[in-house]
């Protein structure tokens, strides 16, 4: 299901309320009265891209494909940045080429929802451990390199709360992140460990920085709403100083290139990211399996790399 913050309201008391009950019936996975609802919804109120999107989710549920795929383009046209999510419901269906199933709009009101309760989530249900493992690989990556555990500017990537800042507090002497959220912007200016933060999309963020800058580039499980990696290995290149390094975690693929799994996440294989490393100029220090956390008790594979310029 997307966001909750994301369906609004009709401005229909009766519509609004429909919609709720056709929510809680989606939850409770039945999907006939969701879409029954779904449909009472949009008799009221035939522009609430949430009800469309409803309607469709519960269809493909039911096995009814083509009406699906109508009712979710239908509520994509409505809202085309996509705060909803349908992208990923049209590519489950074959309707989207996979790589284009997750927007930049989608990821912001994803984490907008999710900033309230997000440290206590990821650590807690999800044993959610990225930045320390990345902090680890990096003190093991600047052993092999001969180099001091301690960095100058570094920009971190999809910073989310600042889980990456705590855990490289100390070592960096300038440290700058960037995230799509403003709600996890919010939460990470609190931790008091960011010399600035970006509101936008880390691409573009890194095609604006000056070449040559930056000591570190650090991405903590944030390529896993991207599909092709290409460009951000580009820009981290440009952007790093001779010898800087660029850590990142990703979700494991065992195929070709990258795929979008069930869970709404991009995963990458080892032979693209080698691939990529390669083609950009990076020399591999550190590339492994490990697992970031945890999907109802059991862990997500993954990679973990270190890349130095």
């Amino acid at each position: 299901m997307p966001p909750t913050s994301t369906a609004r309201s009709t401005g229909d008391f009766r519509a609004d309320r429909r919609y709720e009950y056709a929510r809680a019936a989606f939850d409770e996975r039945d999907f006939e009265a969701a879409a029954d609802l779904a449909r009472q919804v949009l008799e009221l109120a035939p522009d609430f891209a949430a009800a469309h999107a409803m309607l469709g989710r519960s269809l493909a549920e039911l096995g009814a494909g083509e009406g699906a795929v109508e009712a979710l383009r239908r509520a994509l046209a409505l809202e085309p940045v996509d705060e909803l999510g349908v992208r990923l419901d049209l590519a489950r269906l074959g309707a989207l080429p996979p790589g284009e199933a997750i927007t930049n709009g989608y990821v912001r009101a994803l984490f907008d929802d999710y900033a309230p309760k997000f440290d206590r989530h990821l650590t807690r249900s999800l044993s959610y451990r990225g930045p320390d493992l990345i902090a680890d690989a990096l003190r093991r990556a600047c052993s092999r390199r001969f180099r001091d555990y301690c960095f100058g500017l570094t920009l971190d990537l999809g910073c989310g709360t600042g889980l990456m800042a705590q855990a490289l507090a100390g070592l960096c002497s300038a440290l700058e992140g960037v995230d799509l959220s403003p709600g996890m912007l919010e939460k990470a200016g609190r931790t008091k460990l960011y010399d600035a933060l970006h509101e936008g999309e880390l691409v573009s963020f890194l095609s604006g920085r000056p070449t040559a800058e930056s000591d570190l580039v650090v991405a903590a499980d944030v390529f896993v709403y991207m599909a092709a990696l290409d460009a951000v290995f580009r820009e981290a290149q440009r952007v790093l100083k001779s010898e800087g390094l660029f850590a990142f975690t990703v979700q494991a693929h065992e195929g070709a290139d990258f795929m979008l799994g069930k869970d709404a996440r991009y995963a990458h294989s080892e032979s693209y990211l080698r691939r990529l490393a390669e083609g950009t100029g990076f020399t591999i220090v550190i590339f492994e399996r490990v697992s970031t956390r945890e999907d109802r008790g059991v862990p997500v594979p993954g990679f973990l790399c270190v890349l130095q310029r």
